[in-house]
Formats: C-alpha cells, structure tokens, sequence
C-alpha cells in the first residue's frame, strides 16, 4: 500500500511545479535544451526544478543521462551509456557563463563502463569552467569513481571549490536501496579527499523516509564527520514512480531542524535540512555559511571557547 503524501508537502511540491511557468524559468529551459545539456534537476525529477530555475540555478549532469547501477530510489535511466561527448566540457561552460552562474554544481551519473568512471572527462569539464569564466566557483557532485584514489585525484587536480559525493541513506539500508554501491567505499572516499587535498570543503547528503530509525541517523552523523564531511544536506526521499523503492514515513518539519541541529553539534560547518532540500540546494549559499564557520573556527582559539 503507498504511503499518501501530507497536505503540507503537497502544497510545498505544488508551488514549486507553478513556479516553472515564470519567465525566468522557461528561460532557463531554453538554455538547457539551446545548449544540448542534461540536468539532474530534470533526470531526477527534482521537485524543486521550478524555484531553482527561476532563481537561476541548476545543476549540470556531465557525462550523459544514463546510469551505469541500479539504485532503488533513483530516477535517472539505467541503460548502456553513451561514449562521453568531446564537445561538452565547453557547452557546460558556455552555458554557465550564458547564465552567468558564480557557483556552478555539476554532478555525474555512475559510469563503471569507464576505466577511470569518467574523472578525466568531469576533470576537463572543470578545467574549461575555470578557463572561460575564472572567477566561477564549482562544486563536482561526483559517483564513488568505484574507489580508485587515483580517479579521484584527477578530479581534485581540476580544483573545484568544494568535492561532494552523497552517502544517500544510513548503513544499514545500503543492500536494499544503493544497489551496486558500498557505504564503507563512500566513507573512504570522502576521507581520501583530506587526504589528498586537506584544504578542500567536502560535502555529502542523505535522504530520510526510507525506514531509517533515529540511532541510524546518528550514527551516519557521526560517520560523516569521523570522514571529515564539512557541509550536508538532509532532505525527504520521494518514489519517482511506482516501481521505485517505497517510501516508508513522511517526517515532519521540526524533525528536519532537529537533525541539524544535532548535526551542527557534532562538528558539520554549514546543514540544510528539509522536506525539499536536495545535495544542490542553495550551494552557494551553504558554501558561504561554511566559510563563515570556519573562519570563526580560525580566530577563536580553543581557550576562548571553553567558557
């Protein structure tokens, strides 16, 4: 039996879809389609396509649309991929600068086809980013790469500003809904990033509804941060369709202030937490409360804050 969806997150989807009616973003429709790109906003059927597109914001899908796993919770196709596109690096950045975008997230579909799951071609599209709009912060979305740590320093050798990749659900829940993925693999990955680059801000998010219990929760809170995980993301997992894994509980809103406030007090530097939110919501806007964080972690020494 389906779970109904509540009054409140129907109201919250609904003004979201009339939002993709204004000018703004049927412009940015336009540009996408003008510019032969993929979307995850569009792939993923993100709910908040319509609010982004009008603020101008969207998140770039490099290296096609098609997913090389078969996660239970995931919109975007699962077929054989296409060979990546030579030419995209410089649409995604003519795109970019079209819009006039300053934080610019990309993200990427699984690509275990791919000796190196796609790292050089993600890595020349940040290199042509930086080349035809320098002062464009990026932020890459990235898959696991399969573990390979030297995948992963390609990508960091491209210097994004912030690295994510998203656990997506707690440790417990991985056979039944991350098929082919590995929660320990996602870990070690996030930590290798401050290994390889100690400076860089690493990101990941996770979805609630999925059957999770509160200790669950924490414990993937503290994994997070034991990886060195300096932003998240915390939003509601809703079925694509009815094939889709099912959704088990629809959390009220207070729930998702209450996660960030106890993911703030474990350490996280920067938390968006709600129904909608989603891995690319408000980047920027994260990025600078992490800043803001860690600049205050900078000037206040340990002794001034033991009171």
């Amino acid at each position: 039996m389906t779970l109904p969806v509540p009054d409140w997150l129907k109201q919250l989807v609904r003004v979201n879809k009339e939002a993709l009616r204004s000018s703004q973003a049927l412009k940015a429709e336009a540009s996408i389609s003008a510019h032969a790109l993929h979307t995850v906003c569009h792939a993923a059927k993100c709910p908040n396509r319509g609010e982004c597109f009008n603020c101008g914001d969207a998140t770039f899908m490099v290296l096609g649309n098609i997913c090389t796993r078969g996660c239970r919770f995931c919109a975007v196709d699962k077929k054989r991929p296409l060979p990546p596109d030579p030419q995209e690096p410089q649409r995604v950045a003519e795109a970019i600068k079209a819009w006039q975008i300053r934080y610019a997230v990309l993200t990427m579909p699984t690509r275990d086809d791919l000796p190196d799951g796609g790292a050089e071609h993600f890595a020349r599209v940040l290199h042509a980013i930086h080349t035809t709009t320098p002062e464009v912060f990026t932020e890459p979305l990235i898959s696991d790469l399969h573990g390979d740590t030297d995948a992963l320093q390609t990508i960091l050798d491209a210097k994004p500003t912030v690295l994510a990749h998203n656990v997506e659900t707690v440790c417990d829940l991985y056979n039944q809904v991350r098929i082919g993925a590995d929660y320990t693999r996602t870990l070690t990955l996030l930590e290798n990033v401050k290994k390889l680059s100690p400076g860089m801000l690493t990101k990941s998010g996770f979805m609630v509804g999925l059957g999770e219990t509160p200790a669950q929760i924490t414990r993937l809170l503290k994994d997070l941060r034991s990886a060195g995980v300096d932003l998240l993301t915390i939003g509601q997992y809703l079925a694509p369709s009815a094939k889709h894994y099912p959704v088990k509980r629809y959390p009220e809103p207070a729930e998702y202030q209450a996660w960030k406030d106890e993911a703030l007090s474990l350490g996280f530097k920067a938390v968006a937490s709600g129904p909608l939110v989603r891995s690319s919501y408000r980047a920027g806007t994260l990025y600078r409360q992490a800043l803001l964080a860690q600049k205050k972690e900078v000037e206040i020494p340990d002794s001034d804050t033991r009171g």
